[in-house]
């Protein structure tokens, strides 16, 4: 697959950060950039500075008040706002959070206006896929929801049927929570069982408001779930529920913190698997989404081992040069790893896995717990869309 593609960066997007003891480290976004650099991925991509949200644009998810706090907590010695969530140990307080943060919402949304007007096909916000933030508050270190403000934008241009899929292993409840009544706008969220992993929500039967019923999707997956199980639950709802819906521009959250080295999370994935997703995620933008693609970041805490493989595998997929898996990582950033992290890098952009891809197709095992927790989601979902659950 080719296409022309789009990310939107800045460096000023490294001050998305919540002080040195917090888990959502931005080294990661700068070691992203640089491997992604050094694999030639940059290449064949053109590389847009964006612009900050601005508040009108904000304004379409979040609340005047809301805006008012992060404004005001964005002081060098601000104790926060726990009405609005800020200054929690989730979401401290930092400086310029607002100036920082606008600019990631920002560029999400410049990326899905670019893919919508057609100036490209594919486009990626890696800092973007802050996707627990609500209308009035931030929450599991999310301030302004990039993606739910990028979508939102694309309501206003004219879309009539946006799909949101989100692989991240915490469940995309903001972003949900958003669209929850709104026929226009398909969430799936893909994740661990909330009885086991923050923040608590995205079971089976949360399928949406009366507006919407069916419009929100829920794959809640038992701890430990490998790179076979979570590919099988992808697919055995993912493209079905595209084709069914046929929205018109797909917007992905690739939240990396499913992998088995995340230390606040408890799946099993390997690099191998999240890059079997990206792949098939581009394939169904093709297929169902009339060739629109706009990716996110999101969550993932290996911040060496994990992040930047997974998101620069996104990147070079977004631009149709997939990276073969036993593709070197280049020495050049490997040095610049070990002298900043004193961490020894990875040497191959694989962790040598060989996932096997299934869906429904394959059959029903009633007394597997992945195979429950996938038919429960296509119970509850798929008769509103006019398919089968029980028959792929």
């Amino acid at each position: 697959m080719t296409g022309s593609a789009r990310v939107y960066w800045d460096d000023a997007m490294v001050g998305y950060d919540f002080g040195p003891s917090h888990p959502m480290n931005p080294v990661r976004l700068d070691l992203t950039m640089r491997l992604a650099r050094a694999l030639g991925i940059l290449d064949d991509i053109e590389l847009i500075a964006p612009c900050p949200a601005t508040t009108a644009e904000l304004l379409r998810v979040h609340t005047a008040e809301f805006l008012s706090a992060v404004q005001q907590c964005s002081a060098i010695d601000s104790e926060g706002d726990l009405a609005h969530g800020i200054g929690t140990p989730d979401v401290p307080t930092f400086s310029d959070m607002h100036t920082v943060t606008s600019l990631i919402a920002g560029a999400t949304l410049g990326a899905a206006n670019a893919v919508w007007s057609g100036d490209v096909s594919h486009a990626f916000s890696p800092a973007g896929g802050l996707h627990h933030a609500m209308p009035d508050a931030a929450a599991g270190f999310c301030v302004y929801n990039d993606v739910a403000v990028a979508i939102a934008g694309l309501l206003d241009a004219g879309a009539e049927r946006v799909a949101y899929v989100d692989v991240d292993v915490h469940h995309g409840d903001g972003v949900e929570a958003v669209f929850w009544d709104d026929p226009r706008v398909m969430t799936i969220s893909i994740h661990e069982d909330p009885r086991t992993l923050y923040p608590g929500t995205g079971r089976a039967r949360e399928v949406g408001g009366p507006a919407a019923e069916g419009g929100a999707v829920n794959v809640a997956l038992p701890a430990e779930t490998d790179d076979d199980g979570w590919l099988r639950a992808i697919h055995s709802v993912v493209p079905q529920l595209l084709e069914a819906f046929a929205p018109q521009i797909i917007v992905t959250q690739h939240g990396c913190d499913t992998h088995r080295l995340d230390p606040l999370a408890h799946l099993a994935l390997s690099i191998d698997g999240q890059r079997m997703a990206a792949e098939a995620l581009h394939r169904w933008a093709h297929e169902f989404a009339e060739d629109r693609w706009v990716a996110t970041g999101g969550g993932g805490y290996a911040i060496v081992d994990v992040v930047p493989r997974i998101w620069s595998l996104v990147m070079a997929e977004l631009a149709g040069n997939p990276i073969p898996a036993q593709t070197p990582v280049p020495e050049e950033w490997r040095r610049y790893v070990q002298q900043l992290t004193g961490v020894r890098a990875p040497e191959l952009m694989t962790d040598g896995a060989t996932p096997v891809v299934s869906d429904w197709s394959s059959g029903y095992h009633p007394e597997d717990p992945l195979d429950q927790a996938i038919l429960a989601t296509r119970r509850a979902v798929f008769p509103h869309h006019g398919l089968d659950p029980d028959r792929d």
